[in-house]
């Protein structure tokens, strides 16, 4: 009797769970689903992807668009992290929800052309740059930036590049390593033809400098300059490229792209420049410029130009250049004779008064302070503002649009603050950098110097100002060896010091003592 009492429960319950399941539950499930492509989706896009797979990229023909390297091009693998949880910042990625979306609406900072709308009669020049072997046009263009004598490594680079070999150019940052390569390439080339040459930089900033250098050297040529770059959409770079250019700069992750779409090829490049190679390292570009590289000819003029030249790149410049010439200016490690420098002991909780303070007592034209996170630079940001300074701010989780705008902003006056991650810290020339302050200690020595090469560039002095607490006295120890030089620690008058062992010199020593190098790390740089 029991048996057919939950027989008939059973045939009267089961139907309706069935259609519960096919009615709601079996919604949830593909909602589920659903959701979760959703969310892949939106991390791809977070990425800098942009377009959904299988989208034609910015609306036009071709293949659909590899997906784009928006940490590379945009920041770097250090730019974001913590560091053992000092001033509290976090990580920058989880809390910021993924890249900002690329920007179909923006392509390009200029608008105007460079090049004269009618030909100018260039004259006959006798400069020393002319000296050099550059041709009249280019000297009269050189004359025209207010350029007079070339610095030490474009009188070493310039000549060895017009003949034709690879090179392998080291200094320091603010020498100018740009027009080191770009007149003599620019020289070689002659006139307008295929793309001949191609320009790789690690960043979008430093691309777009470096397309604006070429602009300004080839103005009285017909010599065709353009970029290719992520962040943006993809109509002028492929119209562009369609109308023919002999000369190209670009960031690994979009050339890649444009290349796989067909867009461009680089069968007939006769010149190829690695910029900042260091920088490439680092932010783990070397396996996309190893692939660029290979569809370029073997039988090619290879120049790598960098600040630094660490150990790590002698396989690739062996594999990638035939019997360099070295052109070095200057220690490789040390910093510009025209920064002083200042370390500016203080415990974490009054980091951001001391800040003030600094910015209050200290004369200054205009100001870079560097933060070692994402979510640390907008958050130093505002509480700028609220203090009343003029602010822009610059790092990779910000479109590239916002990005054009802060750095512009303040090269024009419009900020008298930039506040940036080390996205910042290579190669950028902005002028009347009169000081760098570093809010965050850098975790890797090597970054100290170019953070503060942002001053004192082209024979003008500056300052550069750090703030050092208790968790980076090993770090600034670190920063004083690599330099080989002892930086003086300042106190301000007047301001109410929360007692530390900063401020105990025997403490101080004991605490900066390196640290034993473990076997799994044996050294390697942390």
């Amino acid at each position: 009797m029991l048996k057919k009492i939950f027989a008939k429960l059973r045939e009267t319950i089961a139907p309706s769970r069935q259609a519960k399941t096919a009615s709601g539950g079996g919604k949830t499930s593909s909602h589920g689903k659903s959701h979760t492509s959703s969310q892949r989706g939106e991390t791809r896009h977070g990425k800098g992807h942009g377009h959904a797979q299988g989208a034609k990229p910015g609306g036009h023909g071709g293949k659909p668009a590899r997906q784009e390297r928006g940490g590379g091009e945009g920041g770097s693998r250090r730019e974001g992290r913590g560091g053992r949880g000092r001033g509290g910042h976090g990580r920058g990625h989880a809390e910021h929800g993924g890249r900002p979306r690329r920007d179909d609406t923006f392509e390009h900072p200029r608008a105007t052309p460079v090049k004269p709308a009618v030909p100018v009669d260039v004259p006959k020049m006798d400069t020393e740059f002319s000296k050099l072997g550059l041709s009249d046009a280019l000297a009269f263009a050189v004359q025209e930036m207010g350029y007079v004598s070339p610095t030490p490594i474009q009188a070493q680079a310039i000549p060895v590049v017009l003949q034709g070999g690879d090179v392998i150019g080291s200094a320091q940052t603010g020498t100018g390593k740009t027009a080191a390569f770009a007149l003599p390439i620019i020289q070689r080339l002659g006139g307008h033809g295929r793309l001949r040459c191609l320009i790789l930089e690690p960043t979008r900033e430093l691309a777009l400098q470096v397309e604006e250098a070429f602009h300004k050297y080839t103005k009285f040529t017909d010599l065709r300059v353009t970029i290719v770059y992520g962040g943006v959409g993809y109509g002028k770079q492929m119209e562009d490229l369609r109308r023919g250019v002999d000369i190209l700069a670009a960031t690994p992750g979009r050339l890649l792209d444009h290349i796989e779409q067909g867009n461009c090829s680089l069968d007939d490049v006769e010149i190829l420049v690695l910029d900042e190679v260091d920088r490439m390292l680092d932010m783990g570009f070397l396996p996309d410029v190893r692939r660029i590289v290979q569809k370029c000819p073997k039988a090619r003029q290879t120049l790598f130009f960098t600040a630094t030249l660490p150990p790590e790149l002698e396989q690739l410049a062996g594999w990638a250049l035939n019997n360099p010439v070295k052109v070095e200016i200057g220690r490789q490690r040390s910093p510009a004779e025209t920064v002083a420098h200042a370390f500016y002991p203080v415990v974490a909780s009054q980091k951001f008064d001391l800040l003030q303070l600094l910015l209050e007592r200290t004369e200054f034209k205009s100001v870079i302070i560097f933060t070692r996170t994402r979510m640390g630079a907008d958050r130093i940001a505002r509480k700028l503002k609220d203090n009343g300074h003029t602010v822009g701010v610059l790092h990779s989780d910000r479109s590239q649009r916002e990005r054009i705008e802060a750095l512009d902003g303040f090269k024009s006056g419009k900020y008298e603050v930039l506040v940036a991650t080390d996205i910042a810290a290579r190669g950028l020339d902005i002028a009347g950098v009169s000081h760098v302050i570093n809010y965050d200690v850098p975790e890797n020595a090597e970054d100290y110097v170019h953070r503060i090469g942002r001053t004192g560039r082209a024979q003008n002095t500056g300052d550069a100002f750090t703030l050092v607490t208790e968790d980076d006295v090993r770090d600034a120890r670190s920063i004083e060896r690599y330099m080989g030089m002892a930086v003086e620690r300042k106190k301000i008058e007047g301001f109410p010091y929360v007692y530390s062992a900063l401020f105990d010199e025997k403490a101080l020593a004991e605490s900066a003592a390196p640290k034993p190098a473990s076997r799994l790390h044996r050294g390697a740089r942390r």
